[in-house]
């Protein structure tokens, strides 16, 4: 697949293509990312965070990221007979997982729109009406209010205030911190910002996600500078503890430039 550069100038290859095995999410993916409203609000979403409050990439480019890694996650952690339980305790289908996991990687930002502080919680009543609007076209009345139950619950968890309850949740969690190469940061960065959070995305060269030996997931980390060790041991372990996937992937990332070797190597 070819890289994709967007407005902030981002480019991201996914680790690898997504061949779902369920219909489900095929037949609804496209149809939401087609939707006015929904592209609009990922645009809309990065004025607060980018252009007002000089943050990372919340726009287009993350939710592609995030629902590509959350999707991709997914994969990883069923090839390794991991249950999730979000879909199944609500009485739906296996293949409705997927469903609520893209439809959570998409919309888990959308409150930045309100504002970028506490946004996970403007996202929540933002989300519903979309899904109320958009979930009939694919489900039955019982069904849409499971899954927007899930869907929601999901999007809240990606705050690391709120604990996630349903393995669908965790994945959302995890995927939005794995969001943390130097291109996110490049407009802040350009600007003069000279954050922690900035910086350390700075030093993020690439995040790949593969099946792993005594785990479900390997997530590898190439950073090329110490500061990296923020969005790996502070971000990233924050979004991981409590997210019901800590016994299920291992986390290595090593500096690959020989002549910062303060931090050669960190595992989770």
């Amino acid at each position: 697949m070819a890289h994709v550069t967007d407005d902030v100038g981002r480019e991201y290859k996914p680790d690898a293509d997504h061949n779902f095995p369920d219909e489900k999410l095929n037949e609804v993916l496209p149809t939401l990312l087609d939707d006015p409203e929904v592209k609009t609000y990922l645009k809309a979403q990065n004025v607060n965070a980018v252009t007002r409050k000089g943050y990372n990439d919340h726009g287009e480019k993350h939710i592609e990221i995030v629902r590509n890694r959350a999707l991709r996650l997914y994969d990883l952690l069923k090839d390794g007979d991991v249950e999730f339980n979000g879909a199944s305790q609500q009485g739906l289908e296996e293949e409705d997982e997927a469903v609520v996991i893209a439809l959570a990687a998409t919309l888990h930002d959308i409150g930045h729109v309100v504002h970028r502080d506490e946004h996970a919680y403007y996202s929540i009543p933002l989300a519903a009406d979309l899904l109320d609007r958009f979930l009939p076209q694919f489900y039955d009345t019982s069904e849409v209010v499971r899954v927007k139950a899930e869907v929601l619950h999901a999007i809240l968890c990606h705050h690391t205030e709120e604990d996630p309850l349903t393995t669908e949740a965790g994945v959302i969690r995890v995927s939005d911190a794995l969001d943390m190469e130097r291109g996110r940061s490049r407009i802040p960065y350009e600007k003069g910002g000279r954050g922690i959070n900035t910086l350390s995305s700075q030093a993020i060269d690439s995040v790949t996600l593969k099946s792993g030996d005594n785990k479900p997931v390997l997530v590898e980390i190439e950073m090329v500078n110490a500061a990296g060790v923020y969005q790996v041991d502070n971000l990233l372990k924050a979004k991981l503890h409590k997210s019901l996937l800590e016994d299920y992937i291992r986390i290595v990332a090593v500096n690959t430039k020989a002549e910062d070797q303060l931090v050669e190597r960190i595992e989770l």
